[in-house]
């Protein structure tokens, strides 16, 4: 059998070309690591569907490179798994909700078709947070069983895209994609020692996801190293009829990028040698917090350990930030109607999200996505809407001008004030205050104003649980934030395999 652990694309496919393996023997070993470790044993809880013809494609894509002589596509025999948040034709898609336990997909998302079309195999799907709104990983579609993190069992993986997460640092599957509405890329990269990219909204097609935020949904790939996140990113990017905010992808395009020719060329490390980062102090947590202590302590170490390379920190300020953070967010003011939308399109399916879940979550970590399920039907109807969009648009240009103007590659601050919470806080009510959630996560700034960000592992605590440093850039630059993020990987080498689960 075919050790998979800590294997990358270009790993993998020089193994396909040497002859080691055979598409479908690799596939076949991920397909049996699943089995052995997420289906039973210490049950990681980090897939659904699996697809019953995966097999078979990859049997089909050995047959095309032994008749060519050459690959199908960049991505040719490479395993992968889709947040559940995508439609995959042919395989059950519940958007993390009990209500779509019984809801095929009779299409492909448009993503899902380029990554086929470049010879990636789809294993099946992963394990996301409830209509993609909480902090935790369980949801109905798995009777509320929580998604075990890899580098300790009893700990939760974050969410919403945390068994994209989970799969991936357990290696199950060489990457994955998830979805990025308000950090759900980066926060279960950050728990998990992963690299989680955050584009702009509009340069990878969500058309075939469930929305949660239209103007801020941005899919994206999850992967053990950032070459791997570069060369998927490659197969996800493009204009698409079907998703109008993708006019940003064509515009990317008339300017050049990915310069040349691929998002993982020209990955080295001098660029982080060279650049000038602002460092956002007003993001780290309380140092007399235990917890915020343990990743202030790994963030500061990886920073002067780049600083001994030649990058330049400089600290930075931003005014009314508290304010900007929440008064930005508009995810009662607009999910209800973006989801309802889609639902449109399911008439299977109730055609209200309100009609699914209860105005007060019988779980405390499920309050946010109730609150959302009973927001406005129409958002302008909310008194605070166009206020709302007029100060997101003015802490855009606030970071804009902050970075443009200090001359800065990006701005770096830890994903997330905490390590990886245990499974059990979410019951304990951990981050509940006044009877409101208030997780300590920083991936609000990039999500508020549109930006590119890019999650990249930091290191772990002492008590062996990672830690993700976040680099926020402008518009266009992620090619920029990979190069950087690169130059941090090759530098910091956080990235460590965890240990093989035992049963828990």
């Amino acid at each position: 059998m075919v050790d998979v652990r800590e294997l990358t694309i270009p790993q993998a496919q020089a193994g396909i070309k040497a002859g080691r393996f055979t598409a479908k023997q690799l596939t076949a070993a991920f397909l049996q690591r699943i089995d052995t470790l997420d289906k039973s044993g210490p049950r990681i809880n980090s897939t659904l569907a699996i697809s019953a013809t995966v097999l078979e494609e990859a049997e089909a894509l050995d047959a095309y490179f032994e008749q060519n002589g050459k690959f199908k596509g960049q991505l040719h025999g490479i395993p992968i798994l889709i947040k559940d948040q995508a439609d995959v034709k042919g395989l059950v898609s519940t958007y993390g909700s009990a209500v779509a336990k019984e809801n095929v997909a009779d299409r492909d998302a448009t993503i899902i078709t380029k990554l086929k079309e470049a010879g990636a195999l789809i294993l099946g799907k992963t394990t996301m947070a409830e209509w993609a709104t909480a902090w935790f990983s369980a949801n109905g579609a798995t009777d509320y069983t929580f998604t075990k993190n890899p580098y300790n069992l009893l700990h939760d993986v974050g969410a919403s895209s945390g068994g994209s997460g989970a799969a991936v640092a357990a290696n199950l599957a060489i990457c994955a994609i998830g979805e990025d509405t308000g950090g759900s890329i980066r926060v279960p990269a950050s728990f998990c020692n992963l690299v989680g990219l955050r584009t702009t909204p509009g340069l990878v097609s969500r058309h075939g996801f469930c929305p949660l935020i239209r103007s801020q949904d941005a899919p994206g790939p999850m992967a053990k190293t950032v070459t791997d996140c570069a060369l998927l990113l490659d197969c996800l990017a493009g204009f698409d009829l079907n998703d109008e905010y993708t006019v940003y992808a064509a515009r990317a395009a008339s300017l050049g990028l990915p310069s040349g020719g691929s998002y993982a060329a020209n990955l080295n490390a001098e660029t982080i040698k060279s650049a000038r980062i602002g460092v956002v102090r007003q993001l780290f947590g309380r140092e007399t917090d235990i917890h915020c202590h343990a990743v202030n302590a790994v963030i500061k170490s990886s920073m002067d350990k780049l600083r001994e390379g030649g990058t330049t920190f400089v600290d930075v300020h931003i005014e009314n930030l508290e304010h900007y953070l929440n008064f930005g967010q508009i995810y009662l003011q607009t999910s209800r109607h973006d989801i309802n939308s889609f639902l449109a399109t399911k008439p299977h399916l109730p055609q209200d999200i309100a009609d699914i879940l209860p105005e007060k979550a019988e779980r405390s970590f499920l309050q946010m996505i109730c609150s959302v399920a009973h927001g406005p039907k129409d958002p302008s109807s909310d008194p605070t809407y166009a206020d709302r969009l007029l100060q997101r648009d003015e802490f855009r240009r606030k970071i804009n001008v902050l970075i443009t103007a200090n001359n800065l590659d990006a701005l770096v601050f830890p994903d997330v004030q905490v390590p990886p919470p245990r499974i059990s806080d979410a019951a304990e009510e951990r981050f509940i205050v006044n009877g409101v959630e208030e997780f300590p996560t920083n991936t609000f700034l990039a999500s508020i104003a549109r930006l590119p960000a890019i999650s990249v592992p930091a290191g772990l605590t002492e008590d062996g649980l990672p830690v993700g440093m976040e680099l926020v850039g402008l518009e266009y630059q992620e090619q920029h934030l990979l190069k950087l993020a690169y130059g941090v990987e090759s530098l910091i080498q956080a990235r460590a395999c965890p240990p093989e689960p035992a049963d828990a």
